[in-house]
């Protein structure tokens, strides 16, 4: 979807009344000067400098309309640390987060792994996860829609969003990762190496744990495939930025 400013994609099922999601693509025009990574780079774990990612995520936080103090960014470590959050910032050695405080949203930052967006507009509650090949086998997914459960959330009410990412063909890994995936997950055949799914992996998981499939977008865009669009740490190494996920519960009187 266009905006004036910034190129999102808008998730289907996680935009009403209650619940804005977005998802932010590379926007390669935007350039600052002494910015050393084109585009709206919204990762503070990526090579740029700090001023620059501030500007960014002001400028992304103007177009969504919400001060960039109401939005939680996790410190991503591949780990699966789910948190419940009331406030805004940045929240250390954390992969996931749940809310149900009003006006608050929950973004996570991504180039290869999926950003996967958490709703249950019905009982207030809304979740977000940076889901990686560690943190996916690691159940991150289940974990977060868990926490949800804790704050009120109706599992058969939830929907949920997966971001571009890794898709199968482009994701070769070692034995010693694909050992840790279920063999239906596993190509062996078409490449040398084996390939994993991880958006499969993710949409088990999220069937596994009660989500109903029409409750379930997914993006089934490769970060790599698509340069224009999405940055790639795979494809750009130590030069690629992050996309944001973000998840925002509105306040409605």
């Amino acid at each position: 979807m266009k905006s004036s400013h910034i190129d999102f994609i808008r998730p289907e099922k996680l935009n009403d009344a209650r619940i804005f999601s977005w998802f932010s693509l590379k926007n390669a025009h935007l350039k600052e000067e002494d910015q050393l990574i084109p585009g709206l780079n919204i990762g503070f774990n990526s090579k740029e400098h700090q001023n620059i990612l501030l500007h960014n995520l002001n400028m992304l936080a103007e177009e969504i309309r919400m001060k960039p103090s109401n939005i939680a960014l996790a410190e991503q470590v591949h780990k699966t640390e789910v948190k419940v959050v009331t406030n805004g910032g940045i929240y250390a050695e954390t992969d996931a987060f749940v809310s149900n405080t009003p006006g608050i949203a929950l973004g996570i930052q991504v180039a290869d792994c999926g950003a996967v967006l958490f709703g249950d507009s019905v009982n207030k509650v809304i979740g977000a996860a940076h889901a990686g090949w560690r943190g996916a086998v690691g159940e991150i997914v289940p974990k977060t829609i868990y926490k949800m459960v804790e704050l009120g959330a109706d599992i058969s009410k939830i929907k949920v969003f997966v971001s571009p990412c890794l898709s199968i063909h482009n994701f070769e890994v070692g034995e010693e990762v694909a050992d840790k995936f279920e063999e239906h997950l596993i190509d062996r055949v078409n490449f040398k190496k084996p390939h994993v799914d991880l958006k499969g992996l993710i949409n088990d998981h999220l069937i596994k744990s009660g989500i109903k499939e029409t409750n379930i977008e997914v993006d089934e865009r490769c970060t790599i495939d698509h340069e224009h669009l999405f940055y790639s740490y795979r494809r750009e190494k130590e030069k690629s930025g992050r996309m944001v996920g973000i998840i925002k519960l509105n306040k409605l009187k």
